[in-house]
């Protein structure tokens, strides 16, 4: 493996929902607790019930973490929030699609050689936080990069069932040839394609070297785009006058969250890590998280009870009295509603201020690049191969950022 810095914009994320505003609001009490990270134990993410209707997005991310990937993971740890919010304005039929992320690693000397060098991080999951849980808990190791392998893997092991119209994508990203390893390639990519997926690939490097890899001709044989990354080319992240802004903001969104459940302690200790995270690369980053939670994608109904109880995926009336917030316990059933639909309320004024604030800020931030001279080309270049393939399947993208 050639040591080498790369860095790249590795995800795509659709995310979004209309937010009205609301006039008022009941007060009520929500404890917090300490806002600092800790480690993260892998657990199992629950989906959402979807509705037959129910139009998806299903995108699983293959990121290469032998020793040269470095760049690569910690500009897949940045991107999350931002790509969320760019294709936020995905829409078919006038509605929103549920949006399922799958993760794998492949090529470190740390993953069973029985395997192929491959493991799965994250199977399909609606949990945004965990997502970045995962990202954030990859390292690197020198291995051996077995493209074909992980691919057919990913086809065969994860649930890709769904409507003829779902959008169904692999990005695989790395800078080893992609014809390594004793699986062939175009067999692992014709499955995909024989089961409505994608496949795009990702040379990290120049990009006539990636066609000599076949990293071009792994994304002609699964029906998608070939992309290089400059292995020098830095994210450019603007910081703004509305970033403080929004993380105030995320903090009183923070506070409208009622955790239940057996998980409560961890999934509340998780969404505080993720926030610090994401303020690790900077305010612009963590900006982008906020906006991130502001839309519909951002939906944690397995434990927090205003999200479930909107979706009607719970009976409040059936939750064991111990599964509660200990807050709530000792008061009557149609008084902790109450609360709930108060902290509703409460959560979708924030969420409104959080995308006006926003929109002002992009708007700063359009004059900024025009000033640079910099048009971030190498986000839009991932952008356009997912609206190329998403406009296939019917979706539309609005003009602006409407979540």
């Amino acid at each position: 493996m050639r040591p080498r810095i790369i860095l790249i914009s590795t995800i795509c994320f659709f995310a979004v929902a209309a937010v009205n505003a609301l006039h008022h609001s009941r007060s009520s009490k929500q404890v917090i607790y300490a806002n600092k990270p800790v480690a993260m134990a892998q657990l199992p993410s629950p989906m959402p019930s979807d509705s037959a209707a129910s139009r998806k997005i299903k995108l699983a991310l293959i990121l290469d973490t032998s020793n040269s990937m470095d760049g690569l993971i910690d500009q897949a740890k940045t991107q999350l929030w931002k790509f969320v919010n760019e294709l936020s304005k995905a829409s078919v039929d006038g509605a929103k699609p549920i949006l399922q992320i799958a993760l794998y690693e492949y090529g470190n000397d740390g993953l069973s050689s029985r395997n192929g060098f491959v493991k799965l991080i994250a199977s399909f999951t609606n949990d945004l936080d965990e997502i970045s849980s995962k990202l954030f808990s990859l390292s690197t190791n020198g291995g051996s990069e077995f493209c074909g392998e992980v691919i057919q893997q990913s086809v065969s092991s994860l649930n890709w069932e769904g409507g003829e119209n779902d959008l169904k994508i692999i990005f695989i990203a790395g800078n080893e040839p992609f014809n390594q390893g004793s699986y062939s390639y175009k067999e692992a990519c014709s499955k995909a394609v024989n089961n409505g997926i994608y496949v795009n690939t990702i040379y990290c490097g120049a990009y006539e070297e990636g066609i000599s890899t076949f990293w071009q001709s792994g994304a002609v044989a699964g029906n998608g785009n070939y992309m290089c990354i400059e292995q020098d080319r830095k994210t450019v992240f603007y910081d703004t006058p509305y970033d403080k802004i929004l993380d105030s903001l995320n903090t009183e969104l923070n506070s409208t969250y009622l955790y239940y459940g057996a998980q409560a302690q961890y999934r509340q200790e998780n969404q505080y890590a993720q926030d610090n995270n994401s303020g690790y690369f900077g305010s612009a980053n963590k900006a982008e998280r906020s906006v991130s939670k502001a839309g519909s994608f951002y939906n944690n109904s397995s434990w927090d009870l205003v999200d479930a109880y909107n979706d009607k995926s719970i009976d409040v009336y059936k939750i064991q009295n111990s599964s509660w917030p200990e807050h709530l316990r000792a008061i009557p059933i149609q008084s902790r509603i109450l609360i709930i639909e108060d902290m509703n309320v409460r959560r979708m004024q924030i969420k409104t201020q959080i995308l006006d604030i926003n929109r002002l800020r992009l708007s700063y931030i359009d004059k900024l690049k025009v000033a640079s001279g910099d048009q971030n080309s190498l986000d839009e270049a991932m952008l356009k191969a997912i609206r190329e393939q998403a406009v296939k399947k019917g979706f539309v993208f609005d003009a602006i950022v409407s979540q």
